[in-house]
């Protein structure tokens, strides 16, 4: 065998473990990976419910493609604030860990910030985290840290009062 003929069959043989490498580690990044925070994609969900504070949960349905307040006579719901709901589901978690690791009332989840429901899936929201702008939430039993941006908000008077018009 010529000499670039062995120099090019051993640079092949490089890339083809370099590539073999590449696939292992990415493998192993994605098993380690946190993933979200449920399974279920945020198009699918039909029902959402949501509690603040002391405020009475709400409870909301998908119907024909758009969002319904469910709580006495349905009422059109802002589908906008429906879809930031849903899109929790799919949060990035930046890291879990088992429940049993922390003192639910040191990290707000003995009696959570807000309770947030995806077709029976219960998100508990803690408080904010002293390392940076993420928050503590429960999901069974382990606690994820995930963006701050994913905390459930109650409706603006803006917004119920731009739907009030819509219905009429």
């Amino acid at each position: 065998m010529k000499r670039a003929a062995k120099q090019r069959l051993g640079i092949a043989a490089g890339v083809v473990v370099l590539l073999a490498l590449a696939g292992w580690q990415w493998q192993q990044d994605r098993a380690q990976a946190p993933g979200t925070l449920l399974k279920l994609a945020p198009g699918a969900i039909s029902r959402v419910a949501l509690a603040i504070g002391s405020a009475p949960t709400e409870h909301f349905e998908r119907r024909d493609g758009h969002w319904w307040r469910t709580d006495g006579t349905p009422v059109r719901a802002d589908d906008g604030r429906l879809g930031e709901l849903t899109d929790t589901a799919s949060a990035a978690v930046l890291s879990w860990r088992p429940a049993s690791d922390f003192d639910p009332a040191r990290i707000g989840l003995a009696s959570p910030v807000a309770v947030l429901t995806l077709d029976d899936q219960r998100l508990e929201f803690g408080e904010t985290s002293v390392t940076g702008p993420q928050r503590y939430v429960r999901v069974g039993d382990r606690v994820a840290l995930v963006p701050v941006r994913y905390t459930p908000r109650l409706a603006t008077s803006e917004s119920r009062t731009l739907q009030a018009g819509k219905d009429q």
